[in-house]
């Protein structure tokens, strides 16, 4: 079963930029390549919020629309690695960003990481 880490979160001030990561490991059964990932996240006192989204090749992409034109979403099927570069941002975009892997109609999460945009 496929496990997820995801690293990269911190404290950034207004308009600054993060990159968090996300790596898969345990793909006995099926490779990184056959996941479509997303990125989620969550704000204290607010339900989960997709923000992105890329297909199993990484051909194409989808963005919530908070987050357009501000967030690139990739990922490195040589490495298992998929990442989130976060420009731009804004004391809204503060909360635990989860990766989830979706194969078959079945996810999986990670343990998520915290973003704080503070000044």
């Amino acid at each position: 079963q496929v496990h997820l880490v995801e690293s990269g979160g911190g404290v950034v001030q207004p308009g600054g930029s993060l990159r968090l990561s996300c790596a898969a490991s345990g793909l006995t059964d099926f490779p990184f390549s056959s996941y479509a990932m997303n990125w989620y996240r969550q704000a204290p006192g607010r339900e989960r919020e997709f923000v992105a989204a890329i297909t199993r090749v990484g051909d194409n992409a989808i963005y919530g629309d908070s987050v357009k034109g501000r967030f690139t979403i990739s990922r490195d099927n040589t490495k298992d690695m998929m990442y989130l570069q976060m420009n731009s941002l804004k004391l809204e975009d503060t909360g635990v960003y989860y990766c989830n892997a979706v194969r078959a109609s079945r996810g999986t999460w990670g343990q998520g990481t915290q973003v704080t945009v503070s000044s």
